[in-house]
């Protein structure tokens, strides 16, 4: 069964799953388009399963757990309803560069109001009063959402100190470790399901250090381990690997966690971006 199509391999084991299963797979085979951009949590919401049954039936028709699943999904759509699926804002190669201008214009307008409805003010107040008070902020992620916590570090740098990104894997953890309970971690995953972000949070745990997660899902294992979960809109199927409206979204919800902080000492602001704008004059002819 390993090269044949997702839907083939659910049609052809349909009668040695158990009926729970059969729940996931007869769902998933009618929203087949939608189910690429689910969680597992999401997904097992909407078959009305627990988040193991999906797990089972991944295995049970041949892959080795829900990402890779999701991955066929994707794949499957693309091979029958043409290569929308690998192109942001439903871009068709027949489309003029105007109509694609409108329709990338008009996904990003819509990630823009996804995200702004999904956003919780009293997260945004608690992240901001933690990483106001933190000695250290160690901004991190994997990937595409590695440039995000670059981002953020370098934004949050212009006006308060002690923000820092910490980019390879095994660094992340060492830097973790050398964490107290005045600190804090900034991390950003899409999905809240990497690995590296599991086997992160412990450590933070065990020193006390406040972790704060930005993501696209907040019923995601990582998301669950987290103390702080910012919510970003914006969906992309696995295809897409990092869309540029995914960035938009955290980047959106970014600003207004750097003008909520902001805004509470605006004159510290002013004096700290004044020093770093005198020292950085100094590199220009």
């Amino acid at each position: 069964m390993p090269d044949s199509n997702v839907f083939t391999r659910i049609s052809n084991s349909y009668y040695q799953l158990t009926s729970s299963e059969k729940k996931v797979a007869d769902y998933v085979v009618v929203q087949q388009q939608k189910v690429q951009y689910l969680s597992i949590s999401e997904l097992a919401v909407a078959c009305g399963v627990a988040d193991a049954t999906i797990s089972r039936f991944c295995r049970q028709i041949g892959y080795r757990g829900y990402n890779a699943f999701k991955l066929a999904i994707a794949k499957a759509t693309v091979v029958r309803h043409g290569t929308p699926g690998l192109l942001s804002g439903e871009v068709m190669p027949e489309d003029s560069i105007p109509d694609m201008c409108h329709k990338l214009y008009t996904a990003a307008v819509e990630t823009l109001a996804q995200t702004r409805e999904l956003i919780q003010p009293e997260a945004i107040r608690k992240a901001a009063d933690v990483l106001l008070a933190a000695n250290t902020v160690l901004c991190m992620g994997q990937g595409g959402t590695m440039i995000m916590a670059e981002e953020a570090a370098n934004l949050f740098s212009t006006a308060f100190r002690g923000f820092f990104p910490v980019r390879d894997s095994h660094m992340q953890g060492m830097a973790a470790t050398h964490l107290t309970d005045k600190d804090a971690v900034l991390y950003f995953s899409y999905s809240g399901a990497t690995r590296d972000l599991i086997e992160l949070l412990p450590v933070a745990r065990q020193r006390g250090t406040t972790f704060i997660l930005v993501t696209r899902f907040p019923n995601s294992p990582g998301a669950a381990g987290a103390d702080i979960v910012l919510q970003c809109g914006s969906n992309e199927n696995p295809l897409q690997l990092g869309s540029a409206a995914a960035r938009i979204s955290q980047i959106y919800l970014l600003d207004i966690l750097m003008s909520e902080m902001c805004r509470r000492d605006m004159e510290c602001c002013k004096i700290h971006r004044q020093e770093i704008a005198d020292v950085l004059s100094e590199k220009h002819i």
